[in-house]
């Protein structure tokens, strides 16, 4: 595959895969910063019982996905050297670019654990508040990709 093909579907696959698991990473940053967890628990109405649960969830995951993330980040730097290298190695850039797709499944695969496992602490309507909440702010990943790259102008 050329390079004109491969980096704007590089791009377009990362903006896809990680637009999902960047859109539960950032609710879930309220862990890491209070306040931002106390507005999401206060827009959820969730109980004592329910909150505590909630927690209780919270810190395996939040640690889990930093460690991904920091894994993926590493091999994204790899893959950009080995793209943009004077001579590219395309047997190293497939590598490379397999590694993040795993990595980004392994993600995947933890995002939708842990918002099953959420949204069984839920009642109906929370679950509908958090599924609008995600859905509309973090309904098209691939926007990022289009503005870097001028599309629509």
């Amino acid at each position: 595959m050329n390079s004109r093909i491969l980096k704007p579907l590089l791009a377009a696959s990362l903006a896809l895969n990680l637009g999902f698991a960047v859109a539960v990473a950032y609710r879930h940053l309220g862990t890491a910063a209070p306040a931002h967890d106390a507005v999401l628990a206060d827009r959820l109405g969730l109980s004592p019982v329910q909150r505590e649960a909630w927690d209780a969830l919270e810190q395996p995951f939040l640690r889990d996905l930093a460690r991904n993330w920091a894994d993926i980040h590493a091999q994204r730097d790899a893959l950009l050297d080995a793209i943009f290298a004077d001579a590219p190695d395309r047997g190293r850039v497939a590598a490379l670019r397999e590694r993040i797709a795993g990595l980004q499944d392994e993600q995947q695969q933890r995002v939708v654990a842990q918002l099953l496992a959420e949204q069984a602490l839920l009642d109906a309507g929370q679950r509908a508040a958090l599924k609008s909440l995600l859905v509309r702010e973090y309904g098209d990943p691939a926007a990022e990709i289009r503005r870097l790259h001028g599309a629509g102008r």
